[in-house]
This record gives structure tokens, sequence and C-alpha cells, in this order.
């Protein structure tokens, strides 16, 4: 059982179709959603199954920096369009001026994402963009910034979520302007044991007090597209939250 009250089976049921029909192997897709009220949690899909985290990881190295300190004008200014936009070159100079490598070692420790790691065979194999973790680390990641960050922390980051650009109005943007939905999403085009092939993921948090943490990710099969991964990870919150499929998105621009 899921814990959660009966209306939401239906929607539950929805989501698991809408997966079905859209992931074909090896992809994957994988959902979590926790009600910070009750406790209780529904996934569906291996949601312990690391995949590649594109952009979502800017909101672990904005909590990072935000709780060490010690961020000059150009640090904030940088945070400041990392979160808006996902803007990556403003994540390059937030990485290289505070020590990047070290960081998942505190996302794993702080954060409660497990299976957070740089991947191996790449030119500079410790970047913030080869790394993979699972869809349960980044609801973790979550429920840390909601729950354990300081109210200052904590507010700037849930602002900033709330009020981001439009290549990030999809995911958990879905969920419709009455839950106040928050998000950090990610797309990349990925190259592994695949093949070439798109990532999709949308981490964030809707409803009233952030009650409802939200984490969706897709890691197609290839040739998949951008496109696609857009539209099942935003269908797939819009079903959780009883809004209109296909839920209405703007689009990202392809990296």
């Amino acid at each position: 059982m899921s814990g959660f009250p009966c209306e939401w089976q239906p929607r539950f049921d929805a989501v698991r179709r809408t997966l079905a029909e859209r992931t074909g192997a090896p992809g994957f897709a994988a959902v979590s959603l926790t009600d910070r009220v009750t406790g209780a949690t529904w996934t569906t899909g291996d949601v312990d199954r690391p995949g590649w985290t594109a952009s979502t990881i800017k909101l672990a190295i904005a909590t990072d920096l935000r709780e060490r300190g010690g961020l000059t004008a150009a640090d904030r200014s940088d945070m400041d369009a990392m979160l808006h936009s996902s803007d990556n070159s403003a994540t390059d100079r937030l990485w290289k001026r505070h020590g990047g490598d070290e960081m998942l070692a505190r996302f794993r420790d702080r954060y409660g994402m497990r299976t957070v790691e740089f991947q191996p065979g790449f030119t500079t194999s410790t970047y913030w963009g080869y790394v993979k973790c699972s869809t349960a680390d980044l609801a973790a990641m979550t429920r840390y910034v909601l729950e354990k960050t300081s109210p200052a922390d904590r507010a700037y980051l849930t602002a900033a979520m709330r009020g981001v650009a439009g290549n990030q109005q999809w995911g958990v943007w879905s969920a419709g302007p009455q839950q106040r939905p928050g998000t950090k999403n990610g797309w990349s085009q990925e190259r592994d044991s695949w093949g070439e092939h798109w990532v999709t993921a949308s981490v964030g948090f809707a409803g009233p007090g952030e009650r409802y943490v939200v984490a969706v990710t897709d890691q197609q099969a290839a040739p998949g597209s951008l496109e696609g991964g857009v539209h099942t990870v935003s269908d797939v919150v819009a079903q959780l939250f009883d809004r209109p499929v296909p839920a209405p998105v703007t689009m990202p621009e392809p990296d």
C-alpha cells in the first residue's frame, strides 16, 4: 500500500500506464512522490537505479554553497543564473571556484544521495556534468532542502525554484499554478553503453507548504528525443496532481 488516500490510486495507475507506453529497454524511468505531512511515499520504476543527473545536480551544488557560506557577489549572481535558467557557464565557474570535486562526499553524507558518483571514462572525470545518481537520491536531496537547511537558505532555494525561467517550465512545474510548484530540471544527450540517448529529469515540490516532494527521471533508450522526454516527465506530474494531459510545456533548447 502507498499510504495515500484512495483518490490517488487512479492517478498512480495512469502514471504506470504512461511509463509503460513510453519507456523502452534499455531505457528506464522512475517516479518518487512523498507527502511530507503524512510521511507516505509512492514510487514506481527502479528509483534506486543510478542514471545521469543532467542539471538536477545543480540544486545540490547550490545547497552546498549556500551552507558553506563566504559567497561573493559574483558567486551569488552565478547561483541565481544556475537555478533560474540552468546556466552551464555559471555552474562551471562555481564548480571551479569552490572545489567541486569534494562536493559529492557531502552530497552523500549530508543530503542522503547514496548512489551519487562521478562517471569514469571522460577527459575530466570529476566534472559536475559527468555524474549519476538515483531518483531516490534526488528526492532525498529535495527533502533536505525543505527540512534541514536554515530558514534563510530554504527561503532562497524555494523562491529560486518557484521563479525559474521558461526553459524549466515543465516537469514538476506541470503540477499546476494552484500547487505553487518549484522545480530544478535537467536535460542532456549522453553517450554510454546504450549509445547516444536523451536524459530528462525533474525534481522539486508542490502543494501548500511544499507538502509534496516529486522526483521523475527518464533515461531514454536511443534514439529517443528531447521533446519525448520532456512530455513524459511533465505528463507524469500532471497525472499525479490530476491535471489534463498532455501537459502544456515550454520546451528547452538542446544543450
